[in-house]
């Protein structure tokens, strides 16, 4: 089993900052890619962030110059500082991993996409 827990989310006015944390834990041999969604209320799911595991980036537009993401691969951890805030950012951010869990898999290219329940971030203006 695995899990990935999202924490660092609430309430923040235009502007402002917040860094959310992703913890993954449980049965993993290795993280090839970890990233960050966000879904705002009517709308689907999207890309925020991803970093890989040899640390390439990608971010979407609207957020590039304002959200970093980076990682702490000995605590299979990764982060989502979000500065300059907007209320357009408003939406429940999820944490997602794209692992292996043992040498096998990894070995098979049989990677998983793993979720965290989400954190609500809320920007007021």
């Amino acid at each position: 089993q695995v899990q990935l827990v999202e924490s660092g989310g609430g309430l923040v006015q235009a502007g402002g900052s917040l860094r959310l944390s992703c913890a993954a834990s449980g049965s993993i041999f290795s993280i090839s890619a970890m990233g960050w969604y966000r879904q705002a209320p009517g709308k689907q799911r999207e890309l925020v962030a991803r970093i890989t595991s040899g640390g390439s980036t990608n971010y979407a537009d609207n957020v590039k110059g304002r959200f970093t993401i980076s990682r702490d691969h000995a605590k299979n951890t990764w982060y989502l500082q979000m500065n300059s805030l907007k209320p357009e950012d408003t939406a429940v951010y999820y944490c997602n991993a794209f692992l292996y869990t043992n040498p096998q898999a990894m070995a098979d290219y049989y990677g998983m996409d793993y979720w965290g329940k989400g954190t609500l971030v809320t920007v007021s203006s």
